[in-house]
């Protein structure tokens, strides 16, 4: 038969149905479409499209009852003719009523199309070697397949922007309920730290819940807000501290390459002025520079630091100061260290490399001087941090946690 109906076995019709029955006019691909394929994909995307998973669960059989693979390519006929009870029956029982209700969002989304017989009835005849089929159309699985596998990829990637938000998020929370637990002690006459701790209190009461994109965003911008503000003054106290210690320590002296791109100090000052400190006992010289002039940073540069404070991280880590040629003042003196004794610790030039541009050089020399305190329990220190590599490259490491680990270590 020659004529394709087009108008449905008494029901009504509207734009949606002529569309979707025009669409079947056209050429199928001629590669056809894997059918378990295509029902994977659409599962993906689903919302996309305005499915249910009931709508998927009712697709999913009639499809079943197409006899081959690989749908459209050498077989043109994908006109499956089950009758309502025999699709109940692959349902598991599903009450008729409901699977009629599914069966017509189908209809209407344009996932199947009907060819109803001139009695509504759902069979097939022979005519010689010609077969006229009436029944459900599944030629739009093979047409839309592109348009399905390009709407599967767009929700999973997605999928996994929100993943890696929410685990910055969690990542952030950590810190700051750590960083307001230590400020709290080390300068208890600052108000903000009870804020600070009730801030990331409420961000894990959120992150109980399935959070919007959007909400996700706002907690996140105001934990950096805060961590910001926690490093800055646990900064400005320690470094007080340190300028009013006059000891200077014995150093080891170790060779280190000058060549290296790493010690050149990624966050310069405006200005600054080199003061000679002369210990009266040793009679030795350090020279250490004293900050003048404008102190902004770009913002770019300040997103590239830890979330925690230097001062905190040579409060809990000892180890390396051995190996320092002068005292650790700024990140970029903590890269330095870092560079030179990573090669003891058995970690390759590759995986430092991998760990600096995930991370950021500095972290990277934060997460070294923590294993070294460590050194002894880490089976191996170049497969270790390759590890916690691949997970800064989806953002879900932080060295905070590492750091409070070590203070609680020094605390018990």
């Amino acid at each position: 038969m020659d004529y394709k109906p087009v108008t449905p076995f008494r029901r009504t019709i509207d734009a949606a149905i002529l569309k979707h029955q025009a669409a079947t006019q056209e050429e199928l691909p001629p590669t056809g479409a894997n059918k378990w394929e295509v029902l994977r994909e659409l599962a993906a995307a689903r919302v996309t499209f305005g499915l249910s998973d009931r709508d998927l669960t009712v697709l999913q059989a009639l499809v079943s009852f197409h006899q081959a693979t690989i749908l459209g390519g050498n077989d043109s006929e994908l006109i499956v003719y089950p009758s309502n009870k025999a699709i109940c029956e692959r349902l598991n029982g599903m009450p008729c009523s409901t699977m009629r209700r599914h069966l017509s969002n189908l209809v209407q989304t344009g996932f199947v199309v009907r060819r109803d017989s001139p009695n509504g009835k759902r069979y097939a005849r022979r005519y010689g070697d010609e077969k006229v089929a009436f029944g459900f159309d599944l030629s739009p699985l093979v047409r839309r397949f592109q348009d399905i596998c390009e709407a599967a990829e767009a929700v999973r990637a997605a999928d996994e922007r929100y993943k890696r938000l929410r685990a910055t998020v969690s990542l952030m929370r950590r810190d700051l309920a750590g960083l307001a637990e230590y400020g709290r002690s080390l300068r208890p006459d600052q108000g903000v730290w009870d804020q600070f701790s009730d801030l990331a209190a409420l961000a894990a009461r959120d992150l109980r819940r399935k959070l919007e994109m959007e909400n996700l965003g706002r907690i996140e911008a105001a934990l950096g807000a805060a961590l910001d503000h926690a490093r800055n003054l646990l900064d400005g106290h320690l470094a007080e501290d340190m300028s009013t210690n006059d000891a200077v320590s014995e150093q080891h002296c170790q060779n280190s390459n000058k060549d290296s791109y790493v010690l050149e100090p990624r966050l310069e000052k405006a200005r600054e002025e080199c003061v000679a400190i002369k210990d009266e006992d040793d009679g030795v010289s350090v020279e250490h520079c004293k900050n003048e002039g404008d102190h902004t940073l770009h913002e770019h540069e300040d997103q590239l630091l830890p979330n925690i404070p230097l001062g905190l991280v040579l409060a809990s880590c000892h180890e390396f100061k051995s190996y320092a040629e002068q005292p650790v003042r700024h990140w970029h003196d903590l890269v330095r260290v870092a560079d030179m004794v990573r090669p003891m610790m058995g970690i390759s030039p590759s995986a430092w490399d991998e760990a600096k541009r995930y991370m950021g050089p500095e972290e990277a020399s934060v997460v070294v001087v923590a294993m070294l305190e460590r050194f002894t329990d880490i089976r191996s220190p170049g497969g270790y941090m390759r590890s916690l590599s691949a997970k800064a490259a989806i953002g879900e490491f932080s060295c905070g946690p590492m750091i409070m680990a070590l203070m609680r270590r020094d605390a018990a």
